[in-house]
């Protein structure tokens, strides 16, 4: 069945009762049961309808067996018998807007601060955008198993600490949106450059994460923090412009500079210029600094429009990397700076700014670090010096393509330096 019908059927499920696991786990046995009784019986002319009422007895037998909850018991079966008199079976909403209420709501309650980041993440994978357990686990490299674990206890946690399934007040939205964003913005990137295995690149859920974006930015209005919403949706629309050209015919990496620009969604590229310039209006009209993903954003439309790579800015993305480290410190973008130095001031520059993250702990299994300084040792000619980073980088790398793309460079370093 389609996503949106289970998103429909779960959402008014957990509405009801309250219980993401049992809401969950009752529609998982609706489903079964469909697939034995539809073989035989045939399709309901609202297979839909059928799955909810399904599952909302499926629900009501579950709460009577372990006589608890007998109110909200009586509640359910009360709705359906109200369902039966309108001769309406179906009472799950059937429009977009509702749809997207309901997303929302499901949203907020997963990147709620009481839940580790992990556990937003998972959960936001699971529910709102119906990967299986077995999914979700790949994407953390954990087993079937312990996801199953882990999302039962965030569940949990959900239920004992009574978090709310609404979409928070006005008053409490800015401090939660940032979790929200944080959450949306590493389910973009799982998508657009996965962390491991044998793709690179997701493509449905970088999708998925710039359609929630979407929805985060009709939520806000006028919200403080709608400049950043927009940043990070035009950020999201940069990067995923380059999706077809990342990987070639055979599954392996391209790099940036070796792109085809010409297969570049433009498309896109202009959507972001649009949203980051509304970005930039809204954040002067409102008041308050640029942020992060502004910043991360502008970076992006510097790639993403320069016309060919050796027209690209890099003064301008250094300067632009100065400034996110200053707002949101991370050895990473210190790392993302020393490349954009080398590109515009010369391969030393840069080595000279990696010296220092070579003392950083937190750099320490990041394969871009030693892979970064092989490639600006082989850009200056130190073929020698470039190998052993080369291999280091190779032993860390999470995934095939990348891993590929490394051996490629350390078979040409090996020729270049005979």
């Amino acid at each position: 069945m389609a996503e949106s019908e289970r998103l429909r059927i779960v959402a008014t499920l957990i509405r009801l009762t309250g219980d993401w696991e049992l809401s969950e786990d009752c529609f998982q046995d609706a489903v079964a049961r469909a697939l034995t009784s539809w073989p035989q019986r045939g399709i309901p002319d609202n297979p839909a309808a059928w799955l909810t009422t399904v599952s909302k007895n499926l629900v009501i037998d579950a709460h009577r067996r372990a006589s608890t909850e007998q109110k909200a018991a009586t509640r359910l079966a009360r709705e359906i018998e109200i369902d039966a008199e309108r001769g309406d079976e179906m009472d799950v909403p059937t429009t977009d807007d509702a749809l997207d209420d309901d997303r929302l709501r499901l949203i907020f309650t997963c990147c709620h601060p009481a839940l580790a980041m992990e556990s937003r993440v998972a959960l936001t994978l699971r529910t709102v955008m119906g990967l299986s357990v077995a999914e979700t686990a790949r994407v953390f490299l954990a087993t079937e198993q312990t996801m199953q674990k882990r999302l039962v206890r965030a569940r949990a946690k959900i239920r004992a600490a009574g978090i709310p399934y609404r979409v928070p007040p006005p008053e409490l939205l800015p401090e939660r949106t940032s979790g929200v964003l944080a959450v949306l913005y590493l389910l973009f990137t799982e998508g657009y450059s996965s962390g491991s295995g044998a793709e690179l690149v997701r493509t449905p859920l970088a999708d998925e994460a710039i359609r929630l974006t979407r929805l985060m930015v009709t939520l806000m209005h006028d919200s403080p923090q709608l400049p950043e919403v927009l940043g990070l949706l035009a950020l999201e629309l940069f990067q995923q412009s380059r999706t077809g050209t990342r990987v070639d015919d055979a599954g392996d990496l391209v790099l940036l500079e070796d792109q085809n620009r010409s297969l570049w969604d433009h498309a896109a590229i202009a959507d972001g210029v649009a949203v980051l310039e509304s970005a930039e209006t809204v954040r002067q009209r409102l008041g308050g600094v640029v942020g992060s993903y502004q910043l991360q954003a502008q970076i992006a439309q510097q790639h993403a429009t320069a016309a060919t790579a050796a027209a690209t800015d890099f003064a301008r993305i250094a300067e632009l990397y100065g400034r996110l480290a200053r707002v949101a410190p991370s050895p990473v973008v210190d790392l993302n700076r020393a490349v954009a130095v080398a590109m515009a001031d010369g391969a030393d520059a840069g080595l000279a700014l990696l010296d220092v993250l070579d003392y950083d702990a937190r750099l320490a299994s990041y394969h871009l670090l030693p892979a970064t300084r092989a490639d600006l040792l082989r850009r200056s000619g130190r073929f020698a010096e470039a190998l052993p980073h080369y291999r280091r980088a190779l032993e860390l790398a999470p995934s095939d393509p990348e891993r590929r793309f490394l051996q490629r460079r350390i078979d040409e370093v090996r020729l270049s330096g005979r």
